[in-house]
């Protein structure tokens, strides 16, 4: 979850890494911290939160490295921030992943050590500082993180000889060179696209070593690999990464939505798509693989296979995929789906399943990221960044595509492509500042005043309603949650008291009537029924019309989603961008 950043022979470092970790902040931001080496020393400066336009006070140095943290052992605290160092303060660490024997490995600790921090972090630079006097720098970093249990991903510095050693396994890292033989390390590619002109992200069980600017490259059972560094362009995104004159980086990146769903339109029948469709209709079954709001775009796939082509699909969260993963069989296919390709709770599935001898394909807007180097097929979302924390462009990209796959696979692909469009339409609508102020403005109000709401929705829409309720409580911080319509009888309903908003999304499908007929039943009990639909109804106390776009029009709905979160967390004055709590990527278990 957290970001790393490091540099070597730069001539102002400190710069550069607090430029970095600015572009890696969406990783976590309860704090901050940079050094650098200075006389065979580290000058550390180091905050509890955000970094936002901060600068700091560090001297000039040719080398440097930072993290930017989301809390996992430890509060937020300035203690608990990286970088940390040993006793000596001549060895340095940064660190995203979870130490999960930390606690034995403290136990292991001979010598008295002062620990100024509560981060299982810290416990392993005392351990290479406590065997650094058997064997080099180098050799004791490697053996001490082969203790490790867990996904992590390390920088070790060494003041007094000028040396960097990097490792991994599970946690993201790349390796990156400027033009003028600088290297860089990164936690993602991203930060990396204005000033690397080559790559190599690093595989697990990885290890690279950097001092006096060479670079050497070995697996961490200590043997030597060949290190070939890829050009960067084809991988860094060529689109300006900044809030183009929109308040917040969400509310430009749903206004970007019509663009991304027609280009997914307009390219249904690239390549990799049409491989990915042979694929799939020859495909006994299959499951799809996501997390939060990738997990209900799979849930959305469920529906549309169904739908379109008769394929019998499950969808499993990627965190409770090992409850499923005994009946999985070689011939079953996967698609893992996952905005950043670096979630490890997909990516560990996607490996697993690949050494049951299943293939194994993905949905990434990340080239060049984990999940899209182990599928046998990606399809790039072809999103563009994603910036704010809580996904939009990205999910709605997700279910663009699994549209394009369902309809290709079970009629034909220019079905897919024309409700695309429909959909394209009606969310340009949406969008428009007319719509706000006659539907959206009046209805925010009655919304922030809630510490409890409800979604519902049946078929294409149970989907919808989940993701829908999910916004609200990521940005908004109000407790909502979603539910399938047919599911109120069955306990939900105890909830509902008077003056209880309830959304459902109610679309011109067979289901219309059944959803329309749940609406009743909370109306009956006081609810406050908010009616998304292209079809008015006297069951709905708020009607927000939305254009129909046959199975398509779950787009439309999930942006109306998108947009009542939006202003309602915007009235109450929340972090838009950067909710509390939460990270873009998420990289530990």
């Amino acid at each position: 979850m957290c970001g790393i950043f490091a540099v070597t022979k730069q001539k102002n470092a400190a710069d550069t890494v607090l430029n970095g970790l600015k572009q890696l902040e969406y990783r976590g931001y309860d704090s901050w911290g940079v050094a650098v080496v200075t006389h065979n020393t580290f000058a550390v400066e180091k905050h509890a939160g955000k970094i936002g336009a901060s600068v700091h006070s560090l001297p000039q140095s040719t080398m440097g490295f930072g993290h930017t943290r989301w809390a996992t052992h430890g509060g937020v605290t300035d203690a608990n921030a990286h970088p940390h160092l040993d006793c000596t303060k001549r060895i340095a660490i940064v660190h995203n992943g979870i130490i999960e024997n930390y606690q034995e490995l403290k136990k292991s600790l001979k010598k008295r050590h002062t620990f100024r921090s509560e981060t299982d972090t810290e416990v392993l630079i005392h351990v290479i500082e406590e065997n650094l006097q058997k064997n080099t720098f180098v050799e004791t970093v490697r053996h001490a993180f082969q203790r490790l249990h867990g996904l992590n991903a390390v920088l070790v510095f060494s003041a007094e000889d000028h040396t960097l050693v990097a490792a991994k396994t599970g946690s993201p890292l790349i390796l990156g060179r400027t033009k003028d033989s600088e290297y860089l390390f990164s936690s993602d590619l991203a930060s990396l696209s204005t000033i690397a002109e080559k790559v190599r992200p690093l595989e697990d069980g990885e290890m690279v070593v950097v001092r006096n600017n060479t670079v050497r490259l070995y697996t961490l059972s200590g043997k030597k690999k060949t290190l070939k560094l890829a050009t960067a362009d084809a991988l860094f995104s060529s689109q300006k990464v900044d809030k183009g004159g929109y308040a917040h980086f969400m509310l430009k990146e749903m206004h970007e939505q019509p663009r991304v769903i027609r280009h997914i339109a307009e390219s249904a029948q690239q390549k990799n798509t049409t491989e990915l469709v042979a694929h799939i209709k020859h495909a006994e079954r299959g499951v799809f693989v996501g997390c939060g709001s990738a997990y209900y775009a799979s849930l959305a796939g469920t529906a549309l296979f169904a739908h379109f082509a008769q394929k019998q699909w499950s969808a499993v969260q990627g965190n409770e995929y090992h409850a499923i993963s005994p009946a999985l069989t070689k011939n079953m296919t996967a698609l893992c789906i996952s905005q950043s390709g670096e979630t490890i709770d997909v990516v560990e599935p996607a490996k697993d399943m690949k050494k049951r001898g299943m293939h194994v394909d993905a949905l990434v807007n990340v080239m060049g990221s984990a999940l899209s180097r182990l599928a046998d097929t990606t399809i790039p979302l072809t999103a563009g960044p994603e910036i704010c924390v809580a996904s939009t462009k990205a999910l709605t990209a997700m279910i663009s595509h699994l549209i394009v796959l369902a309809s290709a696979v079970g009629r034909k692909c220019v079905y897919g492509q024309g409700i695309l469009k429909k959909a394209e339409k009606s969310i340009e609508t949406l969008l428009t500042p007319q719509y706000y102020k006659r539907y959206l403005a009046p209805v925010i109000p009655l919304l922030a005043k809630q510490k409890n709401m409800f979604y519902i929705g049946r078929g294409f829409s149970y989907p919808t309603a989940l993701e829908s309720a999910l916004k609200m409580k990521e940005i908004a911080y109000i407790h909502a949650e979603g539910f399938a319509g047919g599911e109120l009888k069955h306990g939900m309903i105890a909830l509902i008291e008077k003056g209880t908003p309830c959304v459902v999304f109610a679309p011109d499908d067979a289901e219309y009537d059944a959803v329309v007929a749940n609406a009743m039943e909370i109306r009956a009990r006081g609810g406050v029924m908010i009616g998304i639909s292209s079809k008015p109804n006297s069951t709905f106390d708020i009607f927000l019309p939305v254009g129909d776009a046959q199975e398509a029009t779950l787009l439309p709905h999930i942006v109306v989603g998108q947009l009542l979160a939006y202003y309602t967390a915007v009235r109450l004055g929340r972090d838009i961008d950067k909710p509390r709590n939460l990270a873009k990527s998420v990289t530990v278990k």
